[in-house]
C-alpha cells in the first residue's frame, strides 16, 4: 500500500491532475483548486491510499504538476 500526498493549500488550480486522472480528482467550485477525491486531511496535507497500480499511475500526474504539490510515498 502506497500513499498521494496533496498539498492543496499551494494548489494554483490548473487542472492538470483532474485531466490526467479525473476518477481521483476534482476542482473545486468554491476555490477552483483541485481535491483528491475520498482523501483524509492530515494536518494541512491530503493523504489517500492507493494499491501500486494507481500508485503508479499518479508518478507521471505528481511529475506534471507545475506547483510540485502531489508527492507519493
Amino acid at each position: 500500500m502506497a500513499n498521494i500526498i496533496h498539498y492543496r493549500n499551494k494548489c494554483i488550480g490548473c487542472g492538470i491532475c483532474y485531466e490526467m486522472q479525473p476518477e481521483l480528482w476534482r476542482m473545486s467550485k468554491k476555490d477552483g483548486k483541485a481535491v483528491l477525491l475520498n482523501a483524509e486531511l492530515k494536518k494541512t496535507v491530503h493523504v489517500l491510499p492507493v494499491g501500486q497500480s494507481i500508485y503508479f499511475e499518479t508518478a507521471a500526474v505528481a511529475e506534471a504538476c507545475p506547483v510540485n504539490i502531489i508527492k507519493l510515498s
